[in-house]
């Protein structure tokens, strides 16, 4: 069974930039299409970006777009996102997915492997 480990989290400063990684083992993700997404304390898990098996496709969340960039490297069995221009409403755990099919979809309900989140705080 493919585990996924995300890494990267950390505590930062409005407008600074991190990226974060979600390596898998266990099997591999170069045929899957995964996502990102993200829970802030009192809140539902929401979505924040996805993308597709070879990184021809991406979607992103309105409140992310045009800051955060997802890609992926499938030889190394990895998927990133790069978070620019960080608010502190951005502050939240980050979860890496992988997806129960071919389409993006902006919704849990459609990933079936998670990881188990790493911790993003935006605070001056």
């Amino acid at each position: 069974q493919v585990q996924l480990v995300e890494s990267g989290g950390g505590l930062v400063q409005p407008g600074d930039s991190l990226k974060l990684s979600c390596l898998a083992s266990g099997g591999t993700l170069s045929s899957f299409t995964m996502g990102w997404f993200r829970q802030a304390p009192g809140k539902e898990r929401e979505f924040v970006a996805g993308i597709g098996w070879n990184g021809g496709r991406t979607f992103y969340a309105d409140s992310v777009e045009g800051r955060f960039t997802i890609d992926r490297d499938n030889t190394r069995n990895t998927v990133y996102l790069q978070m620019n221009s960080l608010k502190p409403e951005d502050t939240a755990v980050y979860y890496c997915a992988r997806s129960r099919g071919y389409v993006i979809v902006p919704l849990r309900v459609g990933y079936d492997v998670w990881g188990q989140g790493t911790q993003v705080t935006v605070s001056s």
